[in-house]
């Protein structure tokens, strides 16, 4: 009976473990393509000379959290 509940208990572990990993899998990847695509909006815009916003640490977490929403935000934060 010990040998079962071990076998269950192991099962069970496994199990959420790859449910944990497939979501945080899951959320970096939305990170990285907000980023990604948040960077090249920015860099667009700050080539055309429409906006010039630097990129630091917490703009580039407005970005990744934000995505294209993100870079609205910062350009209304620079015109004010």
């Amino acid at each position: 009976m010990k040998v079962l509940e071990l076998l269950i208990l192991l099962t069970l572990l496994v199990a959420v473990g790859y449910v944990v990993l497939k979501l945080t899998l899951a959320v970096l990847k939305w990170l990285a393509v907000n980023a990604i695509t948040g960077l090249l909006l920015i860099g667009i815009l700050n080539f055309l000379g429409i906006t010039h916003i630097q990129l630091n640490l917490i703009n580039f977490l407005i970005i990744a959290v934000g995505g294209v929403v993100g870079v609205f935000i910062l350009i209304l934060l620079s015109l004010i």
